[in-house]
């Protein structure tokens, strides 16, 4: 799950690109999926993040840049939108506001992001049982990220939010101990 923090400031450019789906000017997959261009270029390269936060390297060539570098690979409307987070000194913002639109797009679409830690590797069939679960307990469409941790012996552990459900086999010989002390 993405634990990355997002400010406030984060949250307001993130309702600007919800906003701009809810205009039907472009879709919120095409938004999404522009971000994550962006993110990704960003991330393979760090030289290009430093040009674009450096304040003592012109917009005029940060927006050349934009306009070569993501020709025909986003949005029109998010290459404007990146533009104006360069132009407001917000670029540091972008990972907080693509974890906050996915955040909102995921509440639009009733999803719930969900972290599920067992012991050993699942088989599909487990998984799917696991997640339809989850998804008659929530009333919404569940998507797992499944994590392997030996130290919780069996059972598993879900994290839905900030809730943790501990079933593991290490927190039940803990809580006996406990009792037995």
């Amino acid at each position: 799950m993405n634990n990355t923090q997002i400010s406030l400031i984060a949250e307001n450019y993130a309702d600007a690109l919800i906003k701009l789906g809810q205009d039907n000017s472009v879709s919120y997959d095409d938004i999404l999926n522009s971000l994550n261009i962006i993110k990704e270029v960003c991330d393979t390269s760090k030289d290009l993040t430093m040009i674009f936060a450096n304040p003592t390297i012109s917009n005029s060539t940060k927006f050349s840049m934009i306009d070569e570098i993501f020709a025909d690979t986003i949005q029109d409307n998010v290459k404007n939108f990146l533009k104006v987070i360069i132009e407001k000194k917000r670029f540091e913002e972008l990972n907080g506001i693509i974890a906050s639109f996915t955040k909102k797009l995921d509440e639009i679409n009733s999803i719930k992001r969900v972290e599920v830690t067992s012991a050993i590797e699942m088989d599909e069939n487990i998984k799917q049982r696991i997640l339809e679960k989850l998804q008659l307990k929530l009333h919404q469409n569940v998507i797992a990220e499944w994590k392997i941790d030996t130290d919780i012996i069996g059972g598993l552990i879900v994290k839905i939010d900030d809730d943790v459900i501990d079933s593991s086999l290490r927190c039940k010989l803990e809580n006996l101990s406990k009792h037995i002390i």
